[in-house]
């Protein structure tokens, strides 16, 4: 366990609202460690909302940086939400492969001035933003399993995902965003290859001066390696709350309590805070049996709007009081709000369901990571 930070130190991590080019002394951590870090600095919790692209060259108005995403954050300011995190992707051919594409649906050079455009609506509109880039595997297969193989191919593929993350970290530091993510679920490679890792921290410190972060699978956390090297342990948070169908309110409850005991043991041995950078459910039956089920084979899935909505109102009830739980994400919008172009109607977007008012509830609640108010002091929550 590190000693508790010095409040010198803690009232430095303020440093990390003003984003520029980090070098020398600026390209360390942003928050000390502590499980205190983000409450000593004082900052409003993270109630935030993934907005997904719309990438495709042949809607052109649809996506990042247009008139419909300026709409869509608008409706998530009401919603009570003060970040959002930006999802560009990249592209990898397969699970074995070891060149990452940085085109995805549409040129890189358009896909970042589409980045940067959005990321600018964001603060315009006092939202604060996390850019998290994302791998697609064109032939199928989850991220978390890639491997090139021989240990000559892994070292082709690490040149490769350097280059990617390393442009899209320059990228989100020029557009003015607030955090990053170095990696979503490299589940394969984020337990091995510690010096690969830290090299590339070290780089995109050099070019980002904001808050850094991993997206770890739900049951990755505990392996990853580097977490001492950022600032926020970052969970991609599927995790089951039942393991039977027709699991009833209390299940789901009970599971939830026991997933934030768990989290919580993470957080009080690595003696850091804790961010979902991506939480969420579909509107199926039994959707919290397995989360990251996406059953596109599947004829006929049913809507089932309250299943969605019991799921989250039973992981806010669990994690949101928490005192190392900074915030969260949920799994998600889209750039276009009414867009149905991008998943089944069974699908994750909380939009125009009934979770999305547990989602407006837990916006406007108070966080266990926010200071006590004083009593007397009526306080809103600000971005």
């Amino acid at each position: 366990m590190r000693p508790a930070a010095s409040t010198a130190t803690r009232l430095a991590t303020i440093m990390w609202l003003s984003v520029g080019s980090a070098t020398g002394a600026q390209a360390q951590r942003r928050l000390p460690y502590g499980l205190d870090a983000w409450t000593a600095m004082g900052a409003p919790a993270i109630r935030g909302v993934t907005l997904g692209p719309i990438e495709s060259s042949q809607q052109p108005d649809r996506g990042y940086g247009t008139e419909q995403s300026a709409r869509t954050l608008d409706h998530l300011v009401a919603l009570g939400a003060n970040w959002v995190s930006i999802t560009p992707f990249g592209r990898i051919a397969s699970l074995s492969d070891t060149h990452v594409a940085m085109d995805f649906e549409a040129p890189y050079e358009r896909n970042r001035l589409a980045v940067r455009r959005v990321v600018e609506q964001a603060r315009a509109r006092g939202l604060r933003v996390l850019v998290v880039p994302h791998l697609w595997v064109e032939q199928g297969g989850w991220r978390g399993h890639i491997d090139p193989g021989s240990p000559e191919r892994w070292a082709r593929f690490h040149e490769s995902y350097r280059r990617f993350v390393l442009a899209w970290a320059s990228d989100a530091a020029a557009a003015g965003a607030d955090a990053f993510s170095i990696g979503v679920e490299c589940a394969s490679w984020s337990g091995r290859f510690g010096g690969v890792w830290r090299t590339l921290i070290e780089q995109v410190r050099a070019r980002f001066a904001g808050l850094l972060t991993y997206s770890a699978n739900w049951d990755e956390a505990e392996h990853v390696l580097f977490w001492d090297l950022l600032d926020v342990v970052g969970i991609n948070a599927f995790h089951p709350l039942a393991d039977r169908s027709g699991a009833s309110d209390a299940d789901y409850f009970a599971g939830a309590e026991r997933n934030a005991r768990a989290v919580g043991d993470l957080a009080r041995t690595l003696q850091m805070p804790v961010l979902f950078v991506e939480v969420g459910y579909t509107s199926r039956p039994d959707a919290a049996v397995e989360p990251w089920l996406w059953p596109d084979d599947i004829v006929g899935v049913p809507v089932d709007e309250i299943e969605q909505s019991r799921a989250l109102e039973a992981t806010f009830a669990a994690f949101v009081p928490q005192p190392w739980f900074v915030g969260f994400f949920v799994w998600r919008y889209y750039a276009t709000l009414h867009d149905v172009s991008q998943e089944a109607p069974w699908g994750f977007s909380p939009h125009g369901k009934l979770a999305e008012r547990a989602l407006r509830v837990a916006f406007d609640g108070r966080f266990g990571v926010e200071p006590e108010p004083w009593p007397w002091i009526v306080t809103a929550h600000a971005p």
